[in-house]
């Protein structure tokens, strides 16, 4: 672990959505014998993680004072946060004293921002937010990985190019993903989240598809609290869009339940791959 030495007995999870937070409770409990004490999201966090994890407790998107408190209370000294939260509960839910102290402290509020600042608030009570990726480092596939069919000149063409304009605009602070199409720009990541841009981006290429998405990481990304993924739901919303390859950054990038993701692949002839 970069700059942290694991607490052998415990660990915090702070579990968003998706897959990603249930991956972590099985590679852990199948490689250590960690405690893991969790803190889900009601509407949020996939009920199936209480089944992998020692202790699941439920509060409202929100409610950081409660989080704290649960964490402290079970002697939790190092956590990890990961899955995500929707967007719109930022501004949609009723936050308590000690979130709503921190929205308000930020100038410029985007994923880094907020999250930077919960760790912030964490470690003031002792608890460090710690990087997640030497447990799902098995997750996390290098440049030359690839599922799906081959890919031809054009679509190579078309990956350099999204890589280029995926970096920009993760350098800005925009997003992390762009749908493109024959060197044109189709979508571009904003708040919405890498699902919604595949779909928005795919129907603007038209009927017959061949649009290519790429996802990249930002430099000096903070892998504590967002690491960037990809899985089922992603190899599907591609195939919707009519999406025909997904480039994504090389040992940089989760790639979550990677049999069904390959299955998906072969099925609806979509790649993926490291780049």
């Amino acid at each position: 672990m970069e700059g942290s030495t694991i607490n052998t007995r415990l660990v915090g999870l702070i579990a968003g959505s998706k897959l990603l937070p249930i991956e972590f409770a099985r590679i852990v409990k199948q490689t250590s014998h960690l405690r893991i004490i969790a803190v889900g999201f009601e509407g949020e966090t996939d009920p199936a993680l209480e089944g992998l994890v020692d202790e699941l407790h439920w509060i409202r998107v929100g409610q950081l004072g409660r989080l704290i408190k649960v964490f402290k209370q079970a002697g939790v000294r190092q956590c990890v946060m990961l899955g995500q939260v929707a967007p719109r509960n930022i501004f949609e839910t009723r936050l308590d004293l000690r979130a709503l102290g921190v929205l308000l402290r930020l100038k410029e509020k985007n994923a880094h921002t907020i999250f930077g600042a919960v760790a912030e608030e964490l470690a003031k009570d002792g608890i460090e937010l710690v990087d997640p990726r030497p447990w799902l480092k098995p997750l996390m596939p290098s440049v030359g990985f690839r599922m799906g069919p081959p890919i031809d000149s054009r679509v190579m063409s078309d990956l350099e190019f999204g890589y280029r304009i995926a970096k920009e605009i993760a350098r800005l602070d925009i997003g992390q993903t762009v749908v493109v199409k024959r060197g044109v720009v189709l979508a571009v990541e904003g708040f919405e989240g890498t699902d919604q841009c595949i779909l928005r981006g795919g129907e603007l290429a038209g009927e017959k598809g061949g649009a290519v998405a790429v996802k990249v990481a930002k430099e000096g990304h903070d892998m504590r609290f967002d690491i960037p993924c990809i899985g089922p739901e992603t190899v599907l919303n591609c195939s919707r869009a009519g999406v025909s390859v997904l480039g994504f950054e090389g040992d940089k990038t989760l790639v979550l339940d990677r049999l069904e993701c390959e299955n998906l692949c072969a099925r609806f002839k979509v790649s993926i791959l490291a780049i």
